[in-house]
């Protein structure tokens, strides 16, 4: 039996993509076999505590000699230091959901300092795995990373029975992610708010807490625009809940500013939603044509268009749910993910 040791920060149930992500592919990799060793590095990350650096560095330093390791991005990439320590004992290995400088909010000289923190780390690995091609060019554009240092292990998709949604009478639109800048719900509101005369509702499902500051403000934006009583935060839900908003939305939206992948995206798409979408990064990768709209990035007038057109054409919508549903039959399943992951693995030990 293979043993990997997979290294995290914070708490794995955590209920992001990222989080999704990892505890998806680890249930996979047991299912086939893999004995898989979690090593929590604390919270905090990416700016953890001087005192948690230090801690998640021992932690990896305690895993035995020759251990096969693989280490969140969002943890690893500040942890240069750790990386050297461990890089010629332990078999040692990133993965990366998105480069830490391209979060939206940071000040230049956080962005600068990530930049070079996660090169520096990057630099002591065996190799990478990515979780879409759009991350594998940032990793060897930002980073100078060998393309063949890099694997892409795309998300998986959990499969879902369709079923016809009964008119309400108002349009529901879903936004699913944590309530951060990059994830522009401040761009989605100013498109909503020269849409007023149009019979809408918006429910948004992401954590609350990762930038109160952000949250105030976009309350305070509402609220200036006369569209508190329209919009629902519903806050963080856990992952096997999450389903039941997509099947009562009938319009999925997301107005990012960049994604790594978007994993939200396709998860619209698999419960047969019409997909309107923004943002750099993997977005426009994952946007399939005919099921969804793509409007660039920080682009409120396109946002507005494609709203606009969706909210008043319903045979738009029809025809976009059924090519939404066509899509996510050729979506790749957890179970492909995982055997992917494991033959990038296997790969790197040989």
């Amino acid at each position: 039996m293979k043993t990997l040791y997979f290294a995290y920060p914070g708490e794995l149930d955590t209920p992001t993509g990222g989080y999704g992500y990892d505890r998806e592919i680890i249930a996979g990799l047991k299912e086939i076999g893999w004995q898989v060793e979690l090593v929590p590095l604390g919270d905090g990350f990416p700016f953890p505590a001087d005192e948690t650096r230090t801690q998640a560095q021992a932690a990896l330093e305690r895993l035995p000699d020759g251990a096969l390791l693989i280490v969140d991005g969002l943890a690893f990439g500040v942890l240069p230091d750790a990386a050297v320590a461990v890089s010629g004992r332990l078999n040692l290995h990133a993965l990366v959901h998105h480069p830490l400088c391209r979060e939206t909010g940071v000040s230049e000289a956080q962005a600068a300092s990530l930049l070079e923190n996660e090169r520096q780390a990057l630099a002591h690995t065996r190799h990478i795995i990515v979780t879409s091609h759009a991350t594998a060019a940032q990793v060897v554009d930002l980073f100078g990373v060998d393309d063949d240092r890099i694997s892409v292990v795309l998300p998986g998709t959990a499969k879902q029975e369709f079923a016809e949604r009964a008119p309400s009478g108002i349009l529901r639109l879903l936004s699913v992610g944590t309530v951060v800048r990059r994830k522009g719900y401040d761009l989605l509101f100013s498109a909503l708010g020269e849409l007023r005369e149009n019979e809408w509702h918006l429910e948004i499902v992401g954590g609350l807490v990762a930038d109160p500051r952000y949250h105030s403000e976009l309350l305070e934006q509402l609220s200036e625009l006369g569209l508190t009583e329209r919009v629902t935060f519903n806050g963080a839900i856990a992952p096997d809940d999450l389903s039941g908003f997509y099947r009562e939305a009938d319009v999925f939206v997301l107005a990012s500013r960049y994604e790594g992948y978007g994993m939200a995206y396709t998860e619209a798409l698999a419960h047969g939603l019409p997909v309107i979408g923004s943002g750099g990064g993997a977005v426009a990768d994952t946007l399939p044509e005919g099921a969804a709209i793509y409007c660039g990035t920080e682009d409120t007038e396109k946002l507005r268009s494609a709203l606009n057109l969706l909210m008043t054409d319903e045979h738009k919508r029809l025809d976009m749910a059924k090519a939404a549903r066509a899509a996510a039959a050729d979506l790749p399943d957890w179970k492909d993910a995982a055997a992917k992951f494991a033959a990038a693995l296997n790969r790197i030990e040989q």
